[in-house]
């Protein structure tokens, strides 16, 4: 049996699909608390972190993220998550990777493991402690023999560069990702100096994940592509929005909307929005593309469909699903068979059914980020007359 092909060379060669949200889809079935975000369900329901690794694989995924967002000890420590007490970094991390080779193994996937933003920066706490909490996590992801590295989720291009110098002394692929959009990053720096800045560090993949919809993404990787075309710099891009439509967000992106996190059903992508978002994708040379929030496995399968012709397969979700809605042809109804083909999807504006409310909101932009005494992180719990104190502060 020839070797499995490593992320680098199938850049090279074609197109690679990642995955999609854990944490909102995890938070949605019950296994993930929203506010701390950590995945200790990779300990407690390891069941559900597989299945939906499965979910994803079938859909077209060929890369399984370890479930480690937030997995660092000082994230697992902060605010109140009594998981903390018996949960380590090691020990999420550890059980995170075990999953995702599992099912990676079960088809021809790519195992990674992802390290994100940390309270340590957040808090101001320096260099060496923030990278001390990386290096932590690339020690159990390299003893795991994972197939390359992701630091994702970063707004600060500053602690970026700090996480990708600990990612690339492991010798394995280094993907760099912020979550940003057009605009840059929380301290000014714009979003082209970002991707310049992430290559320069040593990141063998750039780009963005999260805070943004599909095409306000794009619009950011646009910007990223010419400042990296500019500076001569060849690498690979990457991008993996939310599945949340944002043209109203600010600076932070949908954590600033008043629907964040429990009301953003109506500005779900729907399956259509990802063919358009997977071909503008690949147009502008985005080889590495997948999703974050909100992405279910049929968003993903809709990239994975948008992309055969490019990729020559599709996948095994697709075998009960025709694309562009052909299977609506066998429908009972009449009005509904007159549904079925491309023309009529692809021009759709779905409904919110929803009379009296908004089609735009408008985001809390306080405006704090890293240095703000505001965000300087805390193991306890807000208390009450904490939370009346923010509620006034935002009046």
């Amino acid at each position: 049996m020839a070797p499995k092909k490593g992320l680098m060379q199938r850049l090279d060669e074609g197109v690679v699909i990642g995955d999609g949200g854990f944490v909102f889809a995890l938070e949605k079935r019950g296994y993930v608390k929203a506010g701390p975000w950590t995945p200790e369900a990779v300990i407690e329901h390891p069941e559900a972190v597989r299945q939906l690794h499965r979910e994803f694989l079938r859909a077209g995924s060929d890369v399984m993220q370890a479930f480690t967002f937030y997995a660092s000890d000082d994230k697992l420590a902060n605010r109140g998550n009594e998981s903390s007490k018996k949960y380590t970094c090691r020990g999420v991390n550890d059980a995170a990777c075990r999953l995702a080779r599992e099912v990676a193994e079960e088809g021809d996937g790519l195992m990674a493991g992802g390290l994100s933003q940390t309270p340590t920066y957040l808090s101001g706490l320096g260099k060496a402690k923030t990278q001390k909490e990386f290096q932590n996590q690339v020690d159990v992801f390299v003893e795991n023999k994972v197939d390359f590295l992701i630091a994702e989720y970063f707004e600060h291009i500053e602690e970026m560069e700090w996480a990708v110098e600990v990612c690339v002394k492991s010798g394995l692929p280094v993907v760099a990702s912020m979550c940003i959009g057009p605009d840059g990053d929380m301290h000014g720096v714009t979003a082209g100096e970002c991707g310049v800045r992430m290559a320069k560090a040593g990141a063998h993949v750039v780009g963005i994940n999260c805070h943004f919809d599909p095409f306000v993404t794009l619009d950011g990787m646009r910007k990223m592509k010419t400042a990296l075309d500019e500076a001569g710099l060849k690498v690979h891009m990457i991008a993996q929005p939310l599945a949340f439509h944002t043209p109203d967000a600010g600076k932070q992106g949908f954590i600033d909307l008043p629907e964040f996190p429990f009301g953003l059903e109506p500005r779900i992508c729907t399956r259509w929005d990802m063919h358009r978002y997977a071909r503008e994708a690949y147009e502008i040379g985005i080889r590495f593309i997948g999703g974050c929030c909100g992405f279910e496995a049929y968003h993903i399968r809709a990239v994975a469909e948008e992309l055969e012709k490019e990729r020559g397969i599709l996948p095994k979700g697709s075998e009960k699903h025709e694309q562009w809605a052909g299977g609506l042809k066998m429908h009972t109804k009449p009005w509904v068979r007159a549904r079925a083909g491309r023309d009529y999807w692809e021009n759709i504006k779905p409904s919110s059914g929803r009379p009296y409310c908004a089609c735009m909101s408008k985001p809390d932009a306080w405006g704090v980020t890293a240095g703000h005494s505001d965000l300087k992180q805390k193991t306890m719990r807000t208390t009450d007359d904490e939370i009346k104190a923010l509620q006034q502060k935002k009046k």
